[in-house]
């Protein structure tokens, strides 16, 4: 079968569109995979992208409907503040080392998929309007951009591991993206929606100090447990 001039232009223009509004996605994956060893990193890394992906295909086909929903991007928001603050706090053992390993991995996994599954809902729009309703399009355009989005998520990764400012950054990103997914909710949108720009950037603003607030808040706790930990380890 030979496929059209326009299918290919199409298929190019979902993959662009994909990468481009992607990269949240890639610092998601980045943060949540960070604390555990190379080989369940990688796992998750690929195991947590691929769900994400079937998901956002699956949202391609209902966006109307999903976006129309009242205070399901309220939920959203409020699950996409918890996993920003989740990822400032760091794991127990500090590298999801030994025998919790693959728990921590599934946990990864778990968490890529949610967050990935609120943000996309605003992408959904534009892929579909990419796709022009082409159900094969969105498909194919969505999972070529997998190993795009992997790259993208391992680089960000190293970049944590030099700087790890880009872990905070990354977390009041999420927070930001909270804040937007939540202002933009039609039940909230109805009473705000006259404010204009200013309402949308107080919201954003206020996900990102809150989840940069209490997420180092809970850090700062769990270390000094870990410390009083290893001081009483070392009594006994």
């Amino acid at each position: 079968m030979e496929l059209a001039p326009h299918f290919w232009v199409a298929l190019g223009e979902i993959i662009l569109v994909n990468i481009i509004l992607s990269g949240d996605n890639a610092v998601v994956i980045a943060l949540a995979s960070r604390n555990l060893p190379r080989q369940h990193r990688n796992k998750a890394v690929v195991l947590g992208s691929a769900g994400a992906i079937v998901l956002r295909i699956v949202f391609c086909l209902f966006v109307a409907t999903l976006m129309s929903i009242p205070y399901l991007k309220l939920v959203g928001s409020a699950l996409l503040l918890w996993i920003g603050v989740k990822l400032l706090v760091p794991e127990e053992d500090g590298n999801g080392e030994g025998k919790d390993a693959p728990a921590n991995m599934w946990g990864a996994v778990r968490t890529i998929i949610i967050a990935d599954a609120v943000m996309s809902l605003d992408n959904a729009i534009a892929i579909a309007a990419a796709a022009k309703n082409d159900y094969l399009l969105i498909t194919l355009g969505l999972l070529i951009s997998i190993p795009l989005i992997i790259f993208g998520s391992q680089l960000i990764l190293k970049i944590m591991g030099r700087f790890p400012i880009i872990i905070v950054v990354g977390a009041g990103l999420i927070g930001w993206i909270a804040g937007d997914v939540g202002i933009t909710d039609p039940a909230v949108h109805h009473y705000v929606g006259s404010y204009g720009l200013w309402a949308d950037y107080a919201a954003k603003i206020v996900g990102a100090a809150f989840v940069i607030g209490l997420g180092k808040l809970f850090a700062t706790r769990a270390e000094r447990h870990r410390r009083r930990a290893v001081d009483l380890g070392a009594e006994t």
